[in-house]
């Protein structure tokens, strides 16, 4: 399956057509519900995910915005599971490699980094990989609500929106308060 994978990725650098593979979405609705199902794994992984970054963490104001954001993406997952009984569908996760690659990458940076204001500045970097990847994913999701008419869902998926993006503001205000200055 690895071999598959890297052909599909040079096939469509080089600009060939890939055809597609069976189950493959066939309508917005379908590929609304596959990126509901990417994004409740996202999330799920990233409650296994934020104690780590938090524990690894040594800025007092970076420790609490990890431990407010996990109870969030806990809110997070219940909201999707609320996303799916209001599209009729049973909630369902399917790996999300983007997220499952974002992750693995902040564990390296944890890993490479020694403990203080170096590695609190790269938890930072990781994290908003991590909401810049789910501010895209939730603006996605609630664009093709909108256009299906899931006009539950859409107010769900917004309200995370703008969670995730407040969340972003959150860790760009720790980083510009001296924490990148001190990693320097």
């Amino acid at each position: 399956m690895e071999n598959t994978k890297k052909e599909t990725t040079k096939e469509m650098t080089k600009g060939t057509k890939v055809a597609a593979k069976s189950g493959a979405a066939k309508d917005l609705q379908e590929l609304f519900e596959d990126g509901l199902k990417d994004i409740y794994w996202a999330e799920k992984a990233l409650v296994k995910a934020l104690p780590k970054m938090e524990k690894n963490a040594t800025s007092k104001e970076l420790k609490s915005a990890i431990t407010s954001h996990l109870k969030e993406t806990e809110e997070h997952v219940a909201r999707l599971e609320q996303v799916f009984e209001a599209i009729g569908e049973k909630a369902k996760a399917e790996k999300c490699d983007a997220m499952a690659g974002l992750l693995e990458e902040g564990d390296g940076i944890i890993e490479e980094t020694e403990a203080g204001a170096v590695r609190d500045a790269g938890i930072i970097a990781a994290a908003q990989k991590v909401e810049h990847y789910e501010i895209a994913t939730y603006g996605t999701l609630a664009a093709f609500a909108k256009v299906l008419g899931h006009k539950d869902a859409l107010k769900i998926l917004l309200k995370t929106l703008d969670e995730e993006k407040a969340c972003d503001e959150k860790l760009t205000s720790i980083a510009d308060t001296n924490l990148n200055s001190k990693a320097e």
